[in-house]
């Protein structure tokens, strides 16, 4: 009786959203219904924060110079084509004609320049400095007779392209950028006419100006954060469109039905939890139990998460060309082994309380998570099997917002997250976060560093991908990070009422022309 409770208040939660929107669209008009997740408050910003740069490249309205195709090879967007000196440090990027913002302004070299300048003065708050994304200090110069844009980096650059596909690096007009208070203006497919409020959605439009037909002219967006509401939503009617449901059985029963289509891309998407090195878990042997304790590959293929993720043992997937199968795991799970190795470093349970000691406290581990790609499914499971070796855990599952908050200011034992390991193509970034200076867990490993340094500076392919192997497998003998698996993204659609929808292998680009009504 609960359950069905509870999915009546999700679809009224749902017919609500909808008619909160106050759709103003003719008849006539090509309507696209699309539930998706809300991230920063819905706020759609590429310089203003991280996930809200996700957000305006997700929703078709930023634009980057450069994306990346499905083998997350680097191609031209906004860019018609670049060229680099041998050394690597002076780039030459000409632009594409014609293309328009939003506001029906020219994109012009001055206009991207403008926005780094922008970013470079804000920077995404998400990510702590700009210099994520461009790791060096760079020279921009902007000739907008030869509709080029000149970059000189300070040292030489291996992947400069691929740093800006990146969403924070969605080109807005910044000039205007005062005026949109949850919004910006790009040059995408589809414009913001409306922000419904957070929890609600955007009202989008097409955008007049873009280069090519739009296939829709208006588009609602609905945010829906529980998956249950997104897949009955769907069922109803209620929206066309929707991504990364991550109920198995919602998943399978679209499969199975003629009515919908699932698109599923195999994600360079690594589920993960930090474990925080300055508090308990900067014990050795206890983060060694707790790898030895978690069955992944049961969890990984549970009717909880049916497949959707791929066990693994490294911080980045199987499917990536970094020398997965050649690296040794230490820590295969074998609870018995773990419960020797504490027991032989004293961390145990002295008062029958079931709960191991360590330095006179039980040891109780604050597990910081958010319901986002089966992430609290995981976490629950993994505070079972530790359950189970008597190591206590104490959940605290909010928002996006708060699993960030508490990431940033070093307030977890345990912190579960869903990072792209390449979201510029590379790993260099996303491999940032186990160096001294910008680990956001307080890890510190002096060999590890040298590595990390000597990859920024390395140009050789096949020498970058040696470096990242002993990065790697590092990280596995210090046993500095809880592996969830490897998760694949999804795009589900009416067939009624869409043609064709993909979902990308970079996950960065959910609306876009691609997307088109059922003829």
């Amino acid at each position: 009786m609960k359950n069905k409770k509870r999915e009546a208040m999700m679809i009224a939660a749902a017919t609500a959203a909808l008619l909160s929107m106050g759709i103003t669209a003719n008849a006539e008009d090509k309507v696209l219904n699309f539930g998706c997740a809300m991230y920063t408050d819905g706020v759609v910003n590429s310089a203003m924060d991280e996930n809200a740069g996700w957000n305006a490249m997700r929703y078709g309205i930023a634009e980057a110079l450069f994306k990346f195709d499905d083998n997350m090879e680097v191609t031209p967007w906004l860019a018609e084509s670049y060229e680099v000196n041998d050394e690597h440090t002076e780039w030459t990027i000409k632009l594409k004609d014609g293309i328009k913002f939003s506001d029906g302004c020219d994109l012009t070299p001055s206009k991207v320049k403008a926005y780094f300048d922008h970013m470079k003065e804000v920077g995404p708050s998400g990510s702590a400095k700009p210099e994520k994304y461009l790791e060096f200090e760079a020279e921009v110069t902007a000739d907008d007779e030869a509709n080029t844009i000149f970059i000189k980096t300070s040292k030489p650059y291996a992947n400069l392209m691929g740093q800006l596909c990146h969403p924070t690096m969605g080109i807005t007009d910044v000039e205007h950028i005062e005026n949109f208070d949850n919004g910006i203006i790009g040059t995408g497919p589809y414009k913001i006419e409306k922000f419904n409020g957070v929890g609600v959605g955007y009202e989008l439009a097409a955008n007049e100006y873009y280069r090519e037909d739009v296939p829709y002219d208006k588009v609602n967006l609905m945010f829906m954060g529980d998956n249950s509401a997104k897949a009955m939503a769907l069922q109803s009617g209620q929206v066309d469109l929707v991504e990364n449901i991550t109920n198995v059985a919602d998943i399978q029963s679209f499969q199975e039905s003629d009515a919908y289509t699932v698109d599923i891309a195999s994600g360079v998407r690594c589920g993960f939890s930090w474990m925080n090195f300055n508090g308990v878990l900067g014990n050795k042997t206890l983060r060694q139990a707790i790898l030895m304790a978690i069955d992944d590959d049961t969890i990984c293929n549970s009717k909880t998460i049916g497949g959707l993720y791929t066990p693994g043992f490294s911080v980045l997937p199987s499917t990536l060309n970094y020398g997965y199968d050649e690296l040794e795991n230490p820590y295969t799970y074998d609870p018995e082994k773990a419960k020797q190795i504490l027991d032989e470093a004293g961390i145990v349970d002295t008062d029958g309380d079931g709960i191991r000691e360590l330095d006179g406290q039980n040891i109780n581990l604050r597990y910081i998570s958010y319901e986002n790609r089966l992430l609290n499914d995981f976490s629950d499971a993994n505070a079972q099997y530790l359950a189970e070796i008597g190591i206590g855990v104490v959940p605290e599952y909010g928002s996006s917002d708060d699993q960030w908050s508490k990431l940033a200011a070093l307030d977890y034992d345990l912190n579960n997250n869903n990072w792209m390991t390449v979201g510029t193509g590379d790993p260099l970034a996303f491999m940032a976060n186990w160096a001294t200076d910008t680990s956001y867990c307080a890890y510190s490993n002096p060999e590890y560093d040298e590595l990390y340094k000597e990859l920024q500076s390395e140009m050789d392919p096949e020498k970058r991908k040696d470096i990242i192997f002993q990065m790697q497998q590092i990280l596995i003998d210090d046993a500095a990070v809880l592996i969830d698996g490897y998760y694949n993204s999804s795009m589900i659609y009416n067939n009624a009422k869409v043609g064709s929808a993909h979902i990308h292998t970079a996950d960065y680009y959910w609306l876009s022309t691609e997307i088109v009504p059922a003829e």
